[in-house]
């Protein structure tokens, strides 16, 4: 069975849509694992506004490729906008 990880960051949003995700792919077939096993697919769900956001992302792209050098890393990124 192929497993997936996931990464979230940013905002409710994001945690909205990595569990979409994550439902999409066990009706797949994948195994959802924590982000610190070994997994086939790591994805990483961010939303980058500031620089900060932009470094954490980055950040947590090396590291997921470090536990799992053999895995497919995916980041997925929203435009946030705010209806200020």
């Amino acid at each position: 069975m192929k497993t997936v990880a996931f990464i979230t960051l940013g905002c409710k949003v994001n945690q909205y849509e990595t569990n979409a995700m994550a439902q999409k792919l066990v009706e797949a077939g994948y195994k959802i694992v924590e982000y610190n096993q070994k997994a086939d697919i790591c994805i990483i769900n961010t939303c980058t506004v500031t620089n900060m956001s932009d470094r954490k992302s980055r950040q947590m792209l090396r590291k997921a490729k470090e536990n799992n050098p053999n895995s497919k890393v995916i980041a997925v990124r929203l435009l946030c906008t705010s209806s200020k």
